[in-house]
C-alpha cells in the first residue's frame, strides 16, 4: 500500500501526461481474436515484449523509465489511472487499449 501512494504522489507531481495516439478502432475492424495486451494486463508483462513496450514509450512516454517505476510496474493501466490525479484518462485508455490491441 505504501508503495501504491508512493507511486501516486510521483505521478501526481510529475506532470506525466500519456501522449495521444490513432483512432481507435471500431468493433467492425477489431481483431478477432483475443487482444494479447490490454489495458488490464500487468505493465511488467506489456514491458518485457519488445513490441508492447514500444507502445507504452510511443504513447506514455517515460512511464517504463520512471523513478518509481518498480512500485507500479506490477499494476495494470487501469489500476494506475486513479493514481495518477487525472493525468490517465478514460480516453487516454480507451486508445492505449486500441494501440495495445495491434501487438501481435
Amino acid at each position: 500500500m505504501r508503495d501504491l501512494l508512493i507511486a501516486a504522489a510521483v505521478l501526481t507531481f510529475s506532470g506525466w501526461v500519456p501522449a495521444q495516439t490513432a483512432t481507435a478502432q471500431t468493433p467492425a475492424t477489431a481483431p478477432a481474436t483475443a487482444a494479447k495486451f490490454t489495458i488490464d494486463t500487468p505493465i511488467e508483462t506489456i514491458v518485457a515484449d519488445p513490441a508492447g513496450k514500444a507502445v507504452l514509450d510511443a504513447n506514455m512516454p517515460g512511464l517504463t523509465t520512471h523513478q518509481m517505476y518498480d512500485a507500479f510496474k506490477g499494476m495494470s493501466l487501469k489500476q494506475l489511472q486513479p493514481m495518477s490525479n487525472g493525468k490517465i484518462t478514460d480516453g487516454g485508455l480507451v486508445k492505449l487499449g486500441a494501440a495495445l490491441a495491434t501487438v501481435k
